[in-house]
């Protein structure tokens, strides 16, 4: 079909298209929502300690890392909506195991599973719009896009929940079940096929299997402590640059980094990035191990981080692009490290209105003023041409951080064994909530010091209307930087 030939957006097949990339994001974004807030419920149901979670969370992030980009190539190349459909139903197929675990090792292959299907989920829904939909509809489609995630992510808190407390923490894997099959059902009916005719020749599968081992190896290594294993995760990261360096058809292009605002903004998120994933974990089981909350309430006490940035994130994302973003990502992480030493005051006798909402307002302005710039130094850093590929590594970056984060922080502030102490899981929270406030503070000196306007504007094509943020967090995790890996 040439660009000439595709469906406006107000046209029937047009509004189909919409429906199912929505649809086939939010249901991988929801699941990382729901599952944060199903943590504490599993690990009293499948008898399991802080390292069973920790593997609970990093079994999906840690494929989904390391194949996200491989992902990306595989749909260029063989077909976008072929790889959007089997990437649905593996995660469907992979949801039904993670509802049926009879124990802890069970759930977390099938969150593996999960991570593998979401790899090639995850960058098909905005390839699909970017090559399905007329180019005059396009930012329109981002748009309501990007809202929409946003809605999801809003009534996701209430909706996990909400079937946590009625069904059992099983239920927010099983009604992925039917979601997946509206997703197949439209994308196999309504969305025509496409491919990107530049596409490599070749897939880079050294340099995607050399870098799930060296993640994988670090994973393993920070979580179980074990030095050895932390030291060859660090020596197959370079064996992977090494790789990509010689490689013709790389999964990272290292001309990508010969941009200084681009490794810049990239540091920035390694940075951030480590921060939200520890602070995600680890609040919403301060909040019903420690404080007491429910599963619903601990998810709806996180709310307001999304209405603000549903509210706030397209204006900063605005002035960045007339402004450059260095202040705002000088600012942003410092009001977020601001939230977090709020949040210190939760405890045993937490009142939300003056322990926990303040901490959440704070945070939230923080990550609303640092987000969307962030995603717009990134595309702003490289061509037009490069916005795709530049995405797909930045998001990448972003569930790296949060990979390692999740692994490290229970081990280094001393909670590995402490759920069921609730006194030495709430001092821990507050030793692992210091670090995460200087990871973000190191992300502000970054910004300050090495970031610079970008060379050109992001615009509709290139970057969401809102943009979202990739934080596998309660109320937060389909606030996604997702684009096209291409």
């Amino acid at each position: 079909m040439s660009t000439t030939d595709l469906p406006r957006l107000k046209s029937a097949t047009g509004r189909w298209i919409l429906l199912a990339t929505i649809l086939g994001s939010s249901v991988a974004s929801l699941d990382a929502t729901v599952v944060n807030i199903a943590l504490p419920r599993i690990g009293e149901s499948l008898n399991t300690d802080v390292a069973g979670l920790q593997w609970t969370l990093n079994g999906y992030t840690l494929t989904l890392a390391s194949f996200i980009l491989l992902g990306g190539s595989l749909g260029d190349r063989l077909g976008r909506r072929k790889v959007f459909v089997w990437g649905t139903i593996g995660f469907a197929v992979a949801s039904v195991l993670c509802g049926a675990a009879m124990n802890i090792e069970m759930l977390v292959f099938a969150r593996i599973l999960q991570g593998v299907a979401g790899a090639m989920l995850t960058p098909g829904s905005l390839a699909l719009i970017s090559s399905s939909i007329d180019r005059r509809d396009q930012g329109a489609a981002i748009g309501l896009w990007s809202g929409f995630g946003g809605v999801a992510g809003a009534f996701g808190p209430f909706l996990g929940g909400w079937l946590i407390e009625l069904a059992g923490w099983r239920s927010i894997f099983f009604i992925n079940v039917p979601l997946t099959l509206v997703v197949v059902l439209v994308a196999l009916k309504h969305v025509p096929e496409s491919h990107d005719p530049n596409a490599k020749a070749r897939l880079d599968v050294p340099g995607a299997v050399v870098v799930a081992l060296a993640l994988g190896a670090l994973t393993f290594g920070l979580i179980e402590t074990m030095p050895l294993l932390i030291v060859a995760g660090v020596l197959l990261l370079a064996a992977f640059v090494v790789i990509e360096m010689r490689s013709d058809h790389p999964l990272v292009p290292p001309l990508l980094f010969a941009s200084r605002v681009f490794t810049a903004a990239n540091l920035v998120t390694l940075a951030v990035y480590a921060a939200l994933g520890g602070v995600f974990f680890l609040l919403i089981l301060e909040l019903q191990l420690v404080a007491g909350y429910s599963p619903l309430m601990s998810g709806v006490a996180t709310v307001p981080i999304t209405l603000i940035m549903l509210v706030l994130s397209a204006p900063a994302g605005r002035w960045a692009q007339q402004h450059g973003p260095r202040i705002p990502l000088t600012i942003g992480p410092l009001l977020a490290a601001g939230g977090l030493v709020l949040l210190l005051r939760i405890g045993p006798d937490t009142a939300y209105f003056t322990d926990v909402l303040p901490g959440v307002l704070v945070f939230g302005f923080g990550l609303a003023a640092l987000v969307a710039p962030l995603t717009g130094a990134v595309l702003g850093a490289v061509p037009a041409s490069e916005a795709g590929i530049a995405s797909g590594v930045n998001n990448a970056v972003a569930r790296t951080a949060q990979l390692l984060a999740v692994a490290a922080l229970p081990g280094l502030a001393g909670i590995s064994s402490a759920l069921g102490d609730p006194v030495a899981f709430n001092h821990g929270f507050g030793t692992a909530m210091w670090i995460c406030v200087g990871l973000l503070l190191a992300g502000a000196v970054l910004a300050a010091a090495l970031l610079r306007p970008p060379r050109r504007p992001a615009t509709l094509d290139s970057v969401d209307c809102m943009p979202q943020c990739a934080v596998s967090g309660p109320a937060i995790a389909p606030v996604r930087t997702e684009k096209s890996a291409r």
